[in-house]
């Protein structure tokens, strides 16, 4: 058994949807979040630049003995985790759009994945499409400006951009949306709103914790003794920590570094 905590990182505090997830499951862990606030949005960056800063991150997080890395963003799963994976032991988990689930759920054949731009184009996505989706009409949904603009809270342009993409889903008629991004169960409800209520919703945060639990249970390595969590970002930890604070529900002091 150890009592080192569980690392995660995201570009910003979507990654906080999954932390959420896996508190629920292990409440005794203690954890290590960082958010990458200074180089978001991800979404935007070449697969050389997101290897670079996921290593960075990970080589910080490690610093600070965690037992296991999730890597609470699709996009620097999908781009980084395979390279990540062949230069670190640590056990490392990776959110991935929940394709399988989503097929099996599907009535109509048809799912829409609301992503970023770079996993709706990513190699990753397409093998799972081709693994699990072969006789299901898949439509990627690169969501431009909406991992930002749910960063940094703009209400006004959240509320245009899924007025936006909501509409092309329902035009395209799934009738099961898969939540690509970790930014994106933030807005959760907004999401059902817009695309009504006969459309189900998936994320893949309690599948990452389930993950997270199988694993720590494989090497008989539960914590029996909570640690305070830690919180630090690239960003402004003033802004982070507010925002942080809301979505979690209880207080978070973050500190800021540099990578």
């Amino acid at each position: 058994m150890s009592n080192n905590s569980i690392g995660l990182f995201d570009s910003g505090v979507g990654g906080l949807s999954v932390l959420r997830e896996i508190r629920k499951s292990l409440p005794k862990e203690s954890f290590i979040f960082f958010a990458d606030q200074s180089h978001n949005p991800y979404g935007a960056k070449s697969e050389k630049q997101l290897q670079d800063l996921s290593y960075r991150i990970t080589k910080f997080l490690l610093g600070h003995n965690i037992k296991l890395l999730v890597i609470a963003c699709n996009t620097a799963t999908c781009y980084a985790i395979d390279y990540l994976r062949s230069k670190f032991k640590t056990p490392i988990v990776g959110v991935v759009p929940a394709i399988r689930p989503a097929v099996t759920g599907t009535k109509k054949g048809k799912i829409a994945v609301m992503c970023t731009p770079a996993t709706a184009k990513s190699s990753y996505l397409t093998s799972l499409i081709s693994d699990y989706a072969t006789f299901t009409s898949v439509l990627r949904l690169g969501c431009k400006n909406l991992e930002e603009s749910i960063e940094y809270l703009e209400g006004g342009k959240i509320t245009k951009l899924l007025d936006i993409y909501t509409d092309k889903i329902k035009k395209f008629g799934a009738d099961v949306v898969v939540l690509g991004c970790t930014h994106f169960p933030l807005v959760r409800d907004d999401i059902e709103k817009g695309v009504g209520p006969h459309i189900k919703i998936i994320d893949s945060g309690k599948a990452v914790a389930r993950r997270v639990k199988f694993l720590l249970a494989a090497e008989d390595d539960f914590s029996t003794k909570k640690l305070q969590d830690q919180y630090f970002t690239t960003g402004d930890p003033q802004k982070f920590s507010e925002v942080a604070s809301a979505l979690l529900k209880h207080k978070v002091v973050a500190r800021k570094v540099f990578i």
